[in-house]
């Protein structure tokens, strides 16, 4: 029997071909696998000008960072302004071996691969500090094998490119260590308030604990927890030899941070910094606003502003507290829950609300502004800014009151007026027509017009207006100061009609105002709705000779590397004479000295002012200036509600938390008075007659007149 000698499987023809093939699959397959691998991975090179969201800082006129703008908290420092503690800290916990390591760990992958086998879920560890950079710059946060594969082939060419020291700083300032903070500079200031080199030792291991869970091992959320995990991080450095056992003792000795820092809803200025975000965030974008570390320089004093709210909320809880005793109702101060916003319009109803059950809150609004440039010192647009951002200083629209009659008698003064002109304090009564408000007889005294109307309310076609003085008492023909001083509301509408309407209205157009007025002689009481912001600006507009400038709120901004993007330039336009202005002012500093405003006079300065009350007490106005500061101070109810007869509200009340913050910020200025123009003569005149005042008079008045224009008899 011949035997046949057979050839192995493994060296037959076909065996090695199939081989092949698979080989040549396998190696396809890898390549192709690779090519995929690649291909998602960005150029190294792009970490050299890697460019984090930056936090965008506003400072105030005296460089004091008063905020921040970011999506994430993030401060980039160089590695020699982080403690060495800090970097210690992180190398001992996060990657022992990160100066002698190639970027990866090969023992650390095998055991986690193993701890993912046993476990059954894919665990995010083993990393070294620079594949937690790769990941954290330019990867995703997923557990997947091939982000795993591109993860450490970036930690490579990473260890390739950059140094030890470069890769620790980035990392250092890429971090996230919870809250919304991002590197160890934002974290410092998140969780202590400090600088990173008022860091102590304790502190920087408690910031490296938070590396792994930072929300679980949050001092605030978990104090316990975060205790222990500072402690763990401590002994490791003292095992490493980082630290010695007494700075091991005693940094496990110091005490936990047990509240965080105050939060920015919490700190001064919050209206006017959201007022800062609707100006610039539509013009640079959200992005550029949030990410792009800009560096915004504002016209605010932190310091008064601080003050003034403090001041404002102080007098506001005293009013709520009255208010809530004349209804019958239990006050509890810490009742700060806030009540609906509503802007009310001329067209809307005025008539009284009736109270709530629960005790009312009142609202404010203040501002301060620079009279000659416009730079807003102070702004405040209401009370807990954390239950309602509606700002009442340039979103509120409320009737200005009494504070609206400087318009009506700069009209006055531009159509001749002088202050010692005899001006009507009598009774008038308004119809309307039809197509037009008129004065019914110049005149009738009070009782007749009372008969006279009567034929008016009987018909539809006709609408009936008779203004009253506050207390209903009028004087007869005083002069124009007066009138002004006593806030005269017959003298207001006997004005309007003589100089007209829509001269009034040009007035107040060229002072700065833009909101509608409506053309009705009830103009003159302030029946119209402003903004405290373009009020106080238009007034200004008396104080400054004459000179308008708008209210601006921002000196500069630069981009993050100091490059200036813009920078406010002023703007002045000459809106009135010189002398008018200074008529108008002088009789504005008697408002403060004998009239409605008299409160204010106790501050001994010369302040020219106005206050102003609307029906039953809803709106209540104080506007009052110095020769180079202006304020503006409002308080009212957000639903427009009148409590009159529950508090001893008058048309000074507001003008008393006006001077107790302005005798603060009042404390550096010079006491000057208001300087005097070319053109003005003054004489002494008698206050009642408007006429020369004779030698041996004792109440004589010294009045200011455009030189030519001063009563020339007696």
């Amino acid at each position: 029997m011949v035997k046949c000698k057979r050839t192995p499987l493994y060296k037959s023809p076909l065996f090695i071909t199939a081989a092949l093939a698979a080989l040549a699959v396998l190696i396809l397959a890898f390549a192709v696998f690779m090519r995929y691998i690649l291909s998602g991975l960005p150029p190294v090179y792009e970490m050299e000008e890697y460019t984090p969201s930056l936090t965008t800082k506003v400072y105030d006129r005296n460089n004091e960072l008063i905020h921040e703008f970011s999506i994430e908290k993030r401060m980039m420092v160089p590695l020699e302004e982080i403690p060495v503690d800090l970097q210690n800290a992180v190398v001992a916990m996060e990657d022992r071996n990160f100066f002698s390591h190639p970027g990866f760990s090969l023992r650390g992958i095998g055991r986690a691969l193993l701890n993912d086998m046993v476990t059954g879920r894919a665990k995010q560890g083993a990393s070294t500090l620079t594949q937690q950079l790769s990941r954290g710059v330019f990867l995703t946060q997923e557990k997947k094998l091939i982000r795993k594969i591109r993860e450490i082939i970036l930690a490579i060419q990473i260890e390739h490119q950059f140094s030890k020291r470069e890769i620790l700083q980035l990392y250092l300032n890429q971090i996230y260590l919870g809250s919304g903070s991002y590197g160890v500079k934002a974290a410092t200031k998140k969780y202590f308030n400090k600088e990173l080199d008022e860091l102590t030792t304790g502190e920087a291991a408690l910031l490296v604990g938070l590396i792994p869970a930072p929300g679980r091992y949050n001092p605030f959320a978990n104090p316990d927890l975060a205790r222990q995990r500072r402690n763990l991080v401590l002994d490791v450095m003292h095992e490493q030899d980082f630290i010695t056992d007494e700075e091991l003792q005693a940094a496990k000795a110091e005490p936990m941070p047990v509240k965080p820092p105050q939060t920015d809803e919490e700190k001064p200025g919050r209206y006017f910094i959201e007022h800062i975000r609707r100006i610039l965030e539509p013009k640079y974008g959200m992005d550029v606003l949030w990410k792009a570390g800009l560096n915004i320089y504002t016209t605010l004093d932190i310091k008064q502003q601080k003050m003034a709210e403090e001041t404002m909320n102080k007098w506001l809880n005293d009013f709520d507290e009255q208010v809530a005793k004349g209804l019958g109702i239990e006050f509890d101060p810490n009742d700060t829950e806030a009540e609906a916003v509503k802007e009310i319009t001329d067209e809307e109803e005025t008539t009284p609300k009736d109270p709530s059950q629960e005790a009312p809150r009142l609202q404010g609004a203040f501002m301060v502004r620079d009279v000659k440039s416009g730079a807003v010192r102070v702004m405040i647009g209401g009370r807990e800014y954390d239950q309602s951002k509606f700002n009442r200083a340039t979103q509120a629209k409320r009737q200005p009151g009494s504070s609206f009659k400087p318009y009506v008698w700069m009209a006055a003064l531009q159509k001749g007026y002088t202050p010692a002109t005899l001006v009507k304090d009598l009774s008038t009564m308004f119809y309307y027509d039809g197509k037009n408000w008129k004065a019914f007889d110049e005149n009738s005294d009070l009782y007749s017009l009372d008969l006279a109307k009567q034929s008016f309310i009987a018909s539809k076609d006709f609408n009936v207006w008779v203004p009253q003085n506050y207390g209903g008492k009028s004087e007869g023909w005083i002069t124009l100061r007066k009138g002004l001083e006593k806030s005269k509301n017959l003298v207001a509408v006997n004005l309007i009609d003589a100089v007209g309407i829509m001269d009034v209205i040009r007035v107040a157009r060229k002072a700065g105002i833009t909101a509608n007025l409506p053309r009705v002689p009830a103009l003159a009481l302030g029946v119209s709705v402003l903004q405290m912001d373009e009020h106080l600006a238009a007034l200004t507009t008396f104080a400054n000779g004459g000179i308008h400038t708008d209210n601006y709120y921002i000196e500069r901004v630069e981009d993050s590397n100091g490059r200036i993007l813009e920078e406010h330039i002023p703007v002045e336009q000459a809106q009135f004479t010189p002398q008018n202005s200074y008529l108008l002012i002088n009789m504005m500093k008697g408002v403060v000295q004998r009239g409605s405003g008299a409160y204010v006079n106790r501050l001994g300065r010369s302040i020219a002012g106005k206050t102003g009350t609307t029906q039953s007490h809803r709106d209540m106005w104080f506007v009052g200036m110095t020769p180079r500061t202006a304020a503006a101070a409002w308080m009212g109810y957000d639903d427009d509600a009148s409590y009159e007869n529950a508090a001893k509200f008058t048309g000074s009340t507001t003008a008393r938390w006006w001077t107790a913050i302005m005798e603060q910020i009042l404390k550096e200025e010079p006491n000057e008075d208001f300087a005097v123009p070319e053109g003005i003569s003054f004489a002494y005149i008698n206050p009642s007659t408007g006429k020369l005042a004779t030698p041996a008079e004792r109440n004589k008045l010294l009045e200011a007149f455009i030189s030519g224009t001063e009563p020339q008899s007696f």
